[in-house]
This record gives C-alpha cells, sequence and structure tokens, in this order.
C-alpha cells in the first residue's frame, strides 16, 4: 500500500492503491548505463604524463558523473517511489513531490466521467493514463503510467455506479 493509514477518514476503505508504472524508470536507467560507462572509459583511457593531474581530471569527471546521476537517476527514482494514486470508497487522493509534498483529492460524487488512453507503448507494458473528469472548474484531472488502468478504469466507475445507486457488474452482466 503506497499511501497512509493517517491519510484516512473513519469508515474511508482503500480501494485501489498504486503509484505510475515503473516504466517512468527506463530513462533514469538507461542514463545510469551510460554515465557509468563515461565514466570507466574515462577511467582507462585517460593517460597523462602527470599522475597528479590524472588522478585529479577522473576525480572531477567521477563528481561529474555523480552530480548528473543524482540529477538524472537518484531524484526521478524518488519522484516515482513518493507519488502515489489512490481510490477509497469515498476520494481520489493524489500525492507526489519530494521536497514539496502536493495533494490533490477529488471526492468521488464530483467525478462525472471515467475513461483511459493507451498508446502502443502503454499497450505493451499494461498501463495508460487514467481521464478523469470532474464537476469543477479544472474540468479533466489526468494521471498518467497507471498499471492495469483499463482495470482501474472499470472499478471506477463500479464504484461510481454504485454511488449513484446503481446495482454492481456481475460476472453475467459484463
Amino acid at each position: 500500500m503506497v499511501i497512509s493509514q493517517k491519510l484516512l477518514n473513519p469508515g474511508e476503505e482503500i480501494l485501489v492503491s498504486t503509484r505510475t508504472h515503473a516504466k517512468a524508470l527506463l530513462l533514469p536507467l538507461l542514463t545510469l548505463v551510460v554515465l557509468l560507462a563515461v565514466g570507466v572509459v574515462a577511467q582507462v583511457f585517460i593517460d597523462l604524463d602527470d599522475a597528479d593531474t590524472e588522478r585529479i581530471l577522473q576525480l572531477v569527471i567521477w563528481a561529474v558523473i555523480a552530480v548528473l546521476v543524482l540529477w538524472r537517476v537518484v531524484w526521478p527514482f524518488l519522484d516515482w517511489l513518493l507519488a502515489s494514486y489512490t481510490i477509497t470508497n469515498r476520494r481520489l487522493i493524489t500525492r507526489h513531490g519530494i521536497l514539496t509534498r502536493r495533494g490533490h483529492d477529488i471526492p468521488l460524487g464530483r467525478i462525472s466521467d471515467v475513461a483511459y488512453e493507451r498508446d502502443i507503448i502503454d499497450r505493451m507494458l499494461g498501463c495508460g493514463t487514467l481521464v478523469i473528469s470532474d464537476a469543477s472548474t479544472n474540468g479533466q484531472v489526468l494521471i498518467y503510467d497507471i498499471p492495469r488502468v483499463e482495470e482501474t478504469q472499470r472499478d471506477l466507475n463500479d464504484l461510481l455506479h454504485r454511488l449513484h445507486g446503481g446495482e454492481t457488474r456481475t460476472a453475467e452482466g459484463h
């Protein structure tokens, strides 16, 4: 579960709790591999007559690589790790941010439509964008790269249907 129980109101139950699909980590992982390869190549091929200058140059290169790893690998990983999307029996809760935490709650009663979008990469990876229309001035909330987005959309639609007095889905009425 990616959201703390402390954030829930009495009687509120978590129905879906997820974070962005791990595909968000593919580019940072590729960046890490490239940066480490550059560091190793620099370590092997830097050959200066002065050993002290060579050592200083290698340390500078590794320091730059370390900063780039923090910026392009560690930061996106923390951003992915700390973002969460939760659907309870009362609201949709989004939380994200590393230094500044941001959150958005939408009561289920204000949600008017739930749709999803999946491009070809999303279909291959089993994720997609959840498009939630609410009765506010914001119009739509897009939640990108949700794992099993079709299932999440069906569950949320079923919950909204029950909330508005409809019957629940059955295996035969699918």
